[in-house]
């Protein structure tokens, strides 16, 4: 049995890759390499942050890997591990579209899985509708083509992504765990909340059944909800859209008579930073928000030139000698002229109350740069789990084959200094998911900041 099962997965693997012609030249794959690896040398804003000597050993090496790949998704793999050891979720390599709609996560033929990360745990939080009695979500997985999970996502997934921070690098790992070609086959084996160890061969093909469980609940751009004791729920579920703004001032008189807010900002991936300072305006007491401070390298190629021939010592009282190592150590920065954003909505205009802000691994980006501004009112308590802990400008070029890379080229900080990005905005109260309160269908973080606004409360009676 065991020396026919060598030749089947194999075949498998011949079928899936078939789908995937190589159109790429050596000649064109050491050029997308080296164009990736020269755009980073030149833009990546945090490349003070990378081991150059590691960083070059690792282009030579993918100079001889990725000439050896046998199609163009082969090729493609190999450049996102090259750029993961970057370790910036705003820089990253993309599929060609030929490729990328070829590729499966949840739809096994017959199932259709969906995996969370609930406690460093592989967790499959929802299934097709028929398959739910099968597969119990809650269910972890523990096992893959006869990896431990851990060991399998360590050599086989966490190598391939881009992220700044550990945390979301785990959750996207757990969440694309399976993902895969058609006819991809994997072996899983998987715990029931009940402690009962079950197997299955899962094989990616389309799955047919629409229905899932738990059904999804559709998220609209704003949401409002009412709690007791007049305290409002407000969803801010994206800044992509000045949508937002309009459906927000539409809400605004019933939300004056909120005595508490709670503002929901765990699903904001991010979008327009003006988008939310917009909505912020009417939150916030002050006439001026301070935002993020941003720099970007600057390149100035005869001091670079002189730099090489400048040693520290050399740059005491001397700034032009320090403008040269500077621009050596390609460290020479510009930062960018600052100042506080007005805030110019009246008084009576706005909501000023005790007010909880939700925040998680999701709020990423211009949703950030919405905390940053919101960091010192002293009447908001951000409640959950850190956010997302990327954001910047990213640099978008062309790779041969159809597929696209971005670089990140600028670095934002708190106004006075503090990186956020590669540690994420900060909760004041840190409250976690666990896997019991999924399964009971609570809402911890939720939960928690009901009953911190009702404290404030009572406080203030």
């Amino acid at each position: 049995m065991k020396k026919l099962l060598l030749p089947i997965l194999l075949l498998v693997a011949l079928v899936a890759n078939a789908q995937l012609p190589n159109t790429l030249s050596a000649t064109d794959k050491v050029y997308g390499l080296s164009k990736f690896w020269q755009e980073v040398n030149y833009n990546f804003v945090y490349l003070d942050k990378v081991d150059r000597t590691k960083w070059d050993n690792a282009y030579r090496d993918a100079i001889n890997n990725v000439q050896q790949t046998p199609n163009d998704y082969e090729y493609y793999r190999e450049l996102q591990k090259f750029c993961a050891l970057l370790n910036d979720g705003h820089t990253n390599v993309y599929f060609p579209q030929r490729i990328d709609t070829l590729l499966y996560t949840s739809n096994f033929g017959k199932y259709k899985l969906f995996l969370t990360n609930i406690d460093n745990k592989a967790i499959i939080t929802r299934t097709n509708l028929s398959a739910k009695e099968e597969i119990p979500v809650g269910s972890e997985i523990i096992e893959v083509n006869g990896m431990p999970t851990a060991a399998y996502l360590k050599q086989h997934v966490l190598p391939y992504i881009s992220s700044s921070t550990d945390y979301v690098l785990m959750d996207w790992a757990i969440s694309n765990m399976l993902k895969g070609l058609k006819g991809d086959k994997y072996d899983i084996k998987y715990r029931t909340p009940k402690g009962k160890v079950k197997a299955l061969t899962l094989t990616h093909a389309k799955t047919a059944e629409k229905e899932v469980y738990p059904a999804l609940e559709k998220k609209e751009l704003l949401e409002l909800k009412w709690y007791p004791n007049q305290t409002a729920y407000l969803a801010l579920n994206g800044f992509h859209d000045p949508k937002i703004n309009e459906l927000f001032l539409a809400k605004l008189p019933e939300l004056r008579k909120a005595k508490a807010l709670i503002v929901d900002l765990r699903g904001n991936g991010g979008g327009s930073t003006g988008i939310g300072v917009e909505i912020l305006n009417y939150l916030s007491p002050d006439t001026l928000l301070y935002g993020s401070k941003n720099s970007t390298r600057q390149h100035l190629a005869s001091f670079k030139a002189w730099g090489k021939f400048t040693e520290p010592k050399d740059t005491v009282n001397n700034e032009w000698a320090t403008k040269s190592l500077l621009a050596y150590q390609d460290k020479l920065m510009q930062t960018f002229d600052y100042s506080p954003t007005r805030n110019e909505v009246k008084q009576s205009e706005k909501v000023i109350v005790p007010t909880s802000i939700l925040i998680g691994h999701q709020t990423a980006s211009a949703a950030e740069d919405f905390l940053i501004y919101a960091d010192n009112q002293g009447h908001m308590t951000r409640i959950g789990e850190n956010s997302f802990g990327s954001t910047g400008q990213p640099f978008l070029f062309d790779l041969p084959g159809g597929g696209m890379a971005r670089i990140c080229t600028k670095k934002d900080t708190y106004p006075d200094g503090r990186e956020f990005v590669g540690y994420g905005v900060k909760p004041d109260i840190e409250v976690k998911m666990t896997l019991q309160d999924y399964t009971q269908k609570k809402d911890p973080v939720l939960d928690r900041a009901l009953k911190h606004l009702k404290g404030q409360k009572l406080a203030a009676k």
